[in-house]
């Protein structure tokens, strides 16, 4: 028997809700169903709690809550956020399916589709026998990312005002957008937040403590050719889609996402369109480290002059830009806040994974912003697809962790 019996029903709340994000719009939030989900769910969900000063800010397109504090001394106040976009997948009529008591061997039939969760694929779900597995019918999307973080605040805040027994200090919730387009946290109101620290609730499987991630960047290439008829083209085509392969294939081979693991970056082709007479090309640029971004965006630019050296004439332009930087290189300044998290792991009985994120949070930038944010698990597993699924018990769990980090965070700085 849980103590968090309202946590499933209000994912499974959300999780039909469409509020997926979209990176080719020219407004903020990207979509206005995202920004409906936050105004006309969440925040009446969050006044309906009780919670304080529940609010909208138009500039950082965040839903705003506080739990008030009910003692009578200072702790430092403590934020918690979660992200109400989902991601570039199908997220319309989400069909939620419940797997109880689940064998730990056995394929889940997505609905009634041909897709299937396989052990044999996905070896993580063997993780979770006896366990409730919650996926989606096959031709979406879960929403669990960040869903799950978004029902395990409500939870936790729901909680705590109704155990007035469970001692904290004032907390801080924020729900944002577009997280999964890289372009929410840019707009984040870190004074107006008023948080010391905050955590994103936003990670895979119990256990898992992010503090380290990517740096990131990103370009674009417009490509100008020459078309004629290919009859008469000797000495006077130039095809912009080839012209965009040769460029590529100066990339080292081995760096793409397809052949890289652990701290290896990488350059990764995410968009080619194009004709003869013109072309485009989208990539993202990932390392580890902050020189070897430095090292990858000026290998990008090399091999664009030479080429545009080589036309004589610019018929390759690029613009660049960075996303985003390790958050580990400003958190190791921090590591009370991930010390924290960890001994709130250790004593709900996890085993911690601090592997670094190949990948970024919102954290990455608001810990630049000078909010220290690390990432704490949410149950989320398979993200991005129509193999997503979470783990109930996994949920009750980050429910659980958050309720530790603020009772040491209470202990610790008790007078």
């Amino acid at each position: 028997m849980t103590e968090y019996p309202t946590l499933l029903p209000r994912f499974l709340k959300y999780v039909k809700v469409n509020s997926r994000s979209d990176e080719h719009s020219d407004r903020f939030p990207s979509t206005e169903r995202e920004e409906n989900f936050q105004k006309n769910v969440i925040m009446k969900d969050l006044e309906e709690l009780g919670l304080k000063d529940v609010h909208y800010n138009q500039k950082s397109g965040c839903v705003i809550a506080t739990i008030p504090s009910n003692i009578d001394y200072e702790v430092p106040t403590f934020g918690l956020l979660a992200h109400c976009d989902t991601a570039d997948f199908n997220s319309v009529d989400v069909k939620p399916q419940i797997t109880e008591n689940y064998d730990g061997k056995s394929k889940i039939q997505l609905g009634n589709s041909e897709f299937y969760l396989d052990p044999e694929v996905f070896p993580h779900l063997k993780n979770y026998k006896g366990q409730t597995i919650i996926s989606a019918s096959g031709d979406t999307l879960l929403g669990g990312d960040d869903k799950c973080g978004i029902s395990e605040l409500m939870t936790f805040a729901e909680y705590l005002m109704e155990h007035p027994e469970e001692k904290h200090g004032e907390i801080k919730l924020a729900f944002t957008p577009d997280e999964e387009i890289g372009t929410g946290a840019e707009h984040f109101d870190v004074e107006e937040f008023g948080a010391d620290f905050a955590y994103t609730v936003d990670g895979e499987a119990p256990g898992k403590l992010d503090w380290g991630t990517f740096s990131a960047a990103q370009f674009g290439l417009d490509i100008q050719g020459v078309n004629v008829h290919p009859a008469v083209a000797k000495g006077q085509m130039i095809n912009a889609i080839q012209v965009g392969i040769d460029f590529h294939n100066q990339l080292p081979e081995h760096d793409r996402p397809e052949h890289t693991e652990g701290r290896e970056g990488f350059f990764h082709l995410m968009n080619f369109d194009g004709t003869v007479d013109s072309a485009h090309m989208d990539y993202i640029i990932r390392d580890f480290e902050r020189d070897g971004l430095e090292r990858r965006k000026n290998l990008v630019k090399d091999i664009v002059k030479k080429m545009n050296d080589e036309f004589g004439t610019e018929r390759i332009k690029l613009k660049m830009w960075d996303q985003y930087y390790n958050m580990a290189d400003e958190l190791e300044k921090h590591m009370e806040i991930v010390d924290l998290a960890r001994d709130a792991y250790k004593a709900e009985g996890l085993t911690v994974n601090e592997d670094p994120v190949r990948g970024g949070t919102d954290g990455s930038q608001l810990t630049y912003m000078g909010l220290p944010c690390p990432n704490l698990f949410a149950g989320e597993e398979n993200m991005h697809g129509r193999y997503e699924y979470t783990v109930l018990e996994s949920m009750w769990k980050a429910v659980d962790v958050l309720r530790k980090i603020n009772q040491l965070n209470v202990e610790r700085n008790k007078k």
